[in-house]
């Protein structure tokens, strides 16, 4: 189980992934969480880093989708301007999404990572779909009331982890 909840790298932000390193190693699409991993879980459009974050991605050829499981009409609103692929209410950590996304995409899921802030339900998910898994700091402190669960025990699970040698990242 412990396993399931590591992610394969560890970074800031979507900013600090290296886009070309991942397509080097044959990487051709990300999945990416939405909320508190792309913008605020309250902000309703990309912001100009995000949608630059997006040019280069289809720069280099990398196909994405984002998989959330907020409702349609949230993560409709964020996508459809950007016109990016989507896939809500998507119930993660069930692999289904992850699946889905991967052949709406056309890609393997050794071709494919996943991008999210959350070990319950991204990592958690991409790692139990196959997929290779980033974890990224919440861009933002405050979380929606459902995710606010999610983060106390991430974070005791975070902390036994750390003390276990699993992870050496900081905070």
């Amino acid at each position: 189980m412990i396993k399931n909840l590591l992610p394969n790298q560890y970074v800031k932000s979507i900013y600090d992934i290296d886009l070309f390193a991942l397509r080097d190693r044959g990487i051709r699409a990300v999945i990416t969480d939405l909320d508190n991993t792309l913008v605020e879980w309250d902000r309703p459009e990309a912001t100009p880093e995000v949608k630059e974050w997006f040019e280069k991605l289809q720069e280099i050829e990398m196909n994405v989708t984002i998989v959330s499981n907020n409702n349609e009409k949230r993560v409709k609103a964020f996508s459809d301007p950007e016109q990016i692929v989507f896939i809500h209410s998507a119930r993660k950590p069930m692999r289904r999404a992850f699946r889905q996304a991967c052949q709406r995409m056309n890609v393997k899921k050794e071709e494919t990572v996943v991008v999210g802030d959350q070990l319950f339900t991204d990592v958690l998910g991409g790692n139990r779909a196959g997929l290779h898994t980033i974890l990224v700091v919440p861009v933002a402190a405050t979380d929606g009331w459902m995710t606010r669960a999610n983060r106390r025990m991430e974070r005791i699970v975070l902390t036994w982890m750390r003390k276990k040698g699993y992870i050496q990242w900081e905070d």
